[in-house]
């Protein structure tokens, strides 16, 4: 008779081994004891298993209850995907643990998969290379003696579990038995975001009581395919633990923190694309997931159709950023001179309700300060625009000011040039905040002063005679720019 227990809390486990002692816990939670050729027992921090067969028999049978294939696609029906979960899962796998040639045999010509992410919106074609069979379905080699034992030592090829192994000149990588048993289930613990780039992030959870974990997993059963999808491997780490956070009845055991892998090629190996590139550990406050959450809000996917009437579907630019900076610990805003030089900004709507609500208060005097600056300095723009009676051109002067703040690489030069337009443009804004706007500008923290100013700049909205209106708005009627100058005397007591 065999025994093993796969323990949460065994020292010799990482945070793989733990999360596929998870996905062992899930698959035999969703199997007949009475029928089976196994014994098991599933505790909070443990799974027991014990057989009287050999071995081989019994991994093997515990795998094809397990893992089926269906209609070409790799199937775990205790996770009880839906139709488009099963679609993105079964593609999740094939790209990372199964990404080699070796490890499964795909059929040559794909099939067009027309699928409904959103309701009344245009469907948008998926393209699938049908599965035949895979690596868990199949004769496990090197892992059995002779008599169908396991051996001591089992070797695990580096391109199953990407970034096991660092490079192949290492050798192969020597699992143990219990080891290896809970690595067979990890693909059942992960999940897997597909990137703008077309690679793939695999989130790893970590797992701290299987009971509350198969529970939650359980609760998840209904993301479509836009659920599985990730602007970057940040972005999907925060995806995540914001999917733990949102069960509350069992937010005790919530997943704390996830490793992300971030899929690609490395110059060790040109054979394949998905080898581990990153690796990403994110915690993330209840803070940093209510600025994500609202981030996500405002910042959707979306399908959308080309002018010869194809649909795809479409990330946001922005939202990457934003979770970046969270990831990293930084202000959700933080490089934001950078990100503005490399992106078009189409999301600026969105940006502006994240100043609205997630700036604090010593960021929203600076930040108040150069809106009311722009503000005095658009209003003269408008007054000259109707002397010479034409339209104010609001993007050709909102780009003059953006390039005056942008313009400067040195915290000296871009101190002088804050100071100079706020001195120029003098607004009741920065009446009070003198010697606070100075610290910005003088300390560690001028860039964030930088990022901010352009910030403000970049998503300011004028006062129209019935509210707010965003003057960027090719449809804005009847806009009015009040100004909001002080005397030379109120300025430099302000200060």
């Amino acid at each position: 008779m065999s025994q093993f227990t796969l323990s949460l809390f065994d020292p010799n486990t990482l945070l793989p081994h733990r999360a596929g002692i998870a996905g062992l816990a899930l698959a035999l939670s969703d199997i007949n004891q009475e029928d089976a050729l196994i014994q098991w027992d599933i505790s909070e921090d443990a799974v027991n298993l014990s057989w009287e067969c050999s071995d081989k028999e019994a991994i093997e049978w515990l795998m094809q209850q397990t893992y089926q294939i269906q209609d070409g696609l790799l199937v775990v029906q205790s996770l009880k995907l839906s139709p488009q979960g099963k679609y993105a899962f079964s593609q999740g796998v094939v790209s990372t643990f199964l990404q080699h040639s070796k490890q499964r045999t795909l059929e040559k010509t794909p099939a067009l998969i027309p699928i409904v992410v959103e309701d009344n919106q245009p469907e948008i074609i998926l393209s699938l290379r049908k599965l035949i069979d895979c690596y868990y379905l199949r004769e496990l080699k090197g892992v059995f003696n002779s008599k169908g034992k396991f051996n001591s030592a089992i070797p695990i090829k580096g391109h199953h579990l990407p970034g096991l192994v660092e490079c192949f000149v290492n050798g192969e990588y020597q699992e143990s038995p219990t080891g290896f048993i809970a690595l067979l289930f990890l693909p059942l613990a992960c999940s897997y975001y597909l990137m703008m780039n077309g690679r793939y992030a695999l989130v790893i959870p970590e797992v701290t009581n299987l009971i509350a974990w198969i529970t939650r997993r359980q609760q998840q059963t209904s993301r479509s395919y836009k659920d599985f999808r990730s602007p970057s491997a940040g972005e999907a780490g925060l995806r995540l633990l914001l999917e733990e956070q949102t069960i509350s009845d069992l937010n005790r055991y919530k997943v704390n923190y996830c490793e992300v892998y971030q899929l690609g090629k490395q110059p060790w190996d040109n054979n394949q694309s998905g080898l581990k590139q990153a690796v990403y550990r994110i915690h993330a406050s209840n803070d940093v997931l209510a600025i994500y959450q609202s981030a996500v809000a405002l910042f959707p996917a979306n399908v959308r159709v080309t002018d010869k009437g194809q649909s795809w579907f479409a990330l946001s630019k922005v939202l990457p950023w934003i979770a970046e900076n969270l990831v990293a610990g930084c202000a959700w805003y933080s490089g934001f001179y950078e990100f503005r030089k490399t992106s078009d900004i189409y999301e600026r709507k969105g940006l502006v309700s994240m100043t609205e609500n997630f700036l604090q208060q010593h960021e929203q005097n600076l930040f108040d300060a150069v809106q009311g600056a722009f503000r005095v300095y658009l209003s003269g723009q408008n007054k000259q625009a109707k002397r010479q009676g034409r339209p104010l051109d609001y993007g050709q002067v909102t780009d003059k000011v953006i390039y005056r703040l942008q313009r400067p690489n040195t915290q000296q030069e871009f101190a002088t040039a804050l100071v100079d337009f706020l001195s120029q443009f003098r607004s009741k804004s920065a009446r009070g905040v003198g010697k606070e706007i100075y610290a910005w500008i003088h300390g560690a923290e001028w860039r964030k002063a930088r990022d901010l100013s352009l910030l403000a700049v970049a998503t300011y909205k004028s006062q129209a005679q019935n509210g707010t209106l965003d003057v960027t708005d090719p449809n804005a009627t009847n806009i009015t720019l009040e100004a909001e100058t002080e005397t030379e005397e109120e300025y430099v007591e302000s200060l």
